[in-house]
């Protein structure tokens, strides 16, 4: 089975299945796309049918979107649990059919040989010059290795790193509005004072000039 997400959310679909086996889950990993591939495959040492599961992040994802779904691997592995072998890949030769075989082969504790002909090369030439092939193409395979785990492990502190900032900018902006809240109320309670005075000003002079009206009415009275 093969999952993806639906559009840009975090919601995923199932993209794809199958029984072709891994040449045909490997055609449909899109180079795009952030995908995770749930697989049965023949253990070569004791014909048991074994599980792996592919974490795919295209090379054509933005960095953005690797960061964020970095975090999700291990909810899917818990999600599609039973998975023997656990690969991280970004190009076609992450997930190239005789290396997954050669992964699964290692995780049930025996050496398998892929290309079961190669015994064929070892014994019509040199062994030293096999030798030394065999240890070049380990060399290769444990670089890719290292570069792949340097890269989730990366793409995790990114996703880590991400979080602590949008909680950082989200108390910054909660102190904000609080002092924006706090600055609101002084200038209404200002404004409230402002306009008390005022009315208490006119309220007085209002009082000042009927008692003034009342005196004048008194003295002509008077005269």
């Amino acid at each position: 089975a093969l999952f993806t997400y639906e559009g840009n959310s975090n919601d995923l679909r199932v993209a794809g299945s199958g029984d072709g086996g891994l040449e045909e889950m490997v055609e449909e990993l899109n180079s795009g796309k952030v995908m995770y591939a749930f697989c049965r495959v023949k253990d070569p040492n004791s014909g048991l049918p074994k599980y792996v599961l592919v974490n795919w992040t295209g090379e054509g994802v933005n960095d953005v979107r690797k960061g964020a779904c970095a975090n999700h691997v291990s909810t899917v592995a818990n999600f599609l649990k039973g998975a023997h072998v656990t690969i991280n890949a970004r190009a076609e030769e992450d997930v190239e059919p005789e290396l997954i075989m050669e992964k699964v082969a290692k995780a049930s504790g025996a050496n398998y040989n892929f290309h079961k002909e190669s015994s064929k090369f070892q014994d019509s030439g040199p062994q030293a010059p096999v030798g030394s092939v065999y240890q070049k193409t380990n060399a290769m395979s444990e670089i890719k290795r290292v570069n792949k785990d340097n890269f989730w492990a990366k793409a995790e502190k990114d996703e880590e790193n991400r979080r602590l900032e949008e909680k950082r900018r989200a108390e910054e902006e909660r102190q904000r509005l609080e002092r924006e809240r706090r600055e609101r109320e002084l200038q209404e309670a200002a404004g409230r004072e402002q306009r008390y005075k005022v009315r208490s000003n006119e309220i007085e002079a209002q009082k000042r000039l009927q008692q003034q009206q009342e005196a004048e009415n008194r003295d002509k009275e008077q005269q």
